[in-house]
């Protein structure tokens, strides 16, 4: 019989632990997207069986190829009504109008990677940062979210003029035909990394990241449409320099994970009302290096044959 070598044992036996995790009764799991510093590497992704414990599907899923410098941060994923999911993401730092976009039936094998441009009238415009993907079943339709500067163009605090952020969006229903872009939010000064999500029949929360200096740190809005208008921002439920929140539902909760970047943590808060919050960060456990990306409720069976398939 051919022996088996310590590290092929070890991987079948994680394989194995993976899969009699996956096999409890709910036919549900989560999935985390996710990259790594300096971001040039690629999509990864982190799976989990409750939305708490996670674990990292070590392997470099999508490969960055397009934008200036080549880059994929700030991965966002949703699932459309067919099944298809779509990720949006950071594709440079600064120069290009626009980010990138791929699908895939699978989370394995991915669509040639398009790059979708935006604020193609602003010709001053400095970045497209962090765009953030939401599917309104309300309106059948993809919102996307991003934050961008136009210098000049708004009433700024302590910032640079090219970190001077406001939140812009565009709308599509197929990612070929999208609608022009628009600005989305300004509450008066530089925020970033939006989320929506949907908590009941006209009733929507985005969380945010309010960007001044010294503050840094989130905040949460409301809108009785995912387009808006959103209200005021909240005060700020975070310390400060926290950065990419996600939120997923979980029960009658949501669960916000957010980077505390000034900490070196990934941090998870449990809300009921967006209102007041309660850190579990001591019940959660997130791989180490793991940055800014988006959780979704995916079936097991998603997660089984990405484990197979490694």
């Amino acid at each position: 019989m051919k022996k088996r070598g310590p590290c092929l044992v070890l991987q079948l036996i994680v394989l194995f632990s993976a899969m009699a995790m996956l096999s409890a009764c709910s036919h549900d799991a989560y999935i985390f997207t996710s990259f790594r510093e300096p971001a040039n590497e690629g999509l990864r992704l982190l799976y989990s069986t409750d939305a708490l414990h996670w674990k990292d599907l070590d392997s470099i899923f999508l490969k960055p190829t397009i934008g200036t410098q080549r880059v994929m941060r700030d991965p966002s994923i949703a699932q459309g009504p067919d099944g298809t999911f779509h990720l949006v993401w950071t594709c440079s730092w600064k120069g290009d109008r626009g980010f990138g976009y791929a699908s895939s039936k699978d989370l394995i094998h991915w669509s040639p990677q398009r790059f979708i441009p935006v604020l193609q009238n602003e010709l001053t415009t400095v970045n497209v940062w962090a765009p953030e993907l939401y599917y309104d079943r309300e309106t059948a339709q993809f919102i996307i979210v991003w934050a961008s500067t136009i210098p000049f163009r708004f009433t700024k605090g302590m910032e640079e003029e090219e970190n001077n952020h406001r939140l812009y969006a565009i709308t599509t229903k197929d990612f070929v035909a999208f609608s022009p872009s628009m600005l989305f939010y300004d509450p008066g000064y530089s925020v970033i990394d939006a989320v929506l999500t949907k908590r009941g029949y006209n009733d929507y929360v985005m969380v945010l990241k309010d960007n001044t200096r010294p503050n840094r740190n989130l905040q949460v809005a409301f809108a009785s449409a995912a387009l808006g208008p959103y209200s005021k921002p909240s005060a700020s439920f975070t310390p400060k320099l926290t950065e990419g929140p996600t939120v997923i539902k979980k029960n009658n909760y949501y669960l916000i994970y957010f980077d505390a970047y000034g900490d070196k943590k990934y941090t998870t808060l449990k809300t009921y009302d967006f209102k007041t919050y309660e850190d579990i960060s001591a019940a959660t456990s997130i791989p180490e290096a793991h940055k800014h990306g988006t959780v979704i409720k995916v079936k097991k069976n998603i997660i089984k044959n990405i484990l197979n398939h490694l």
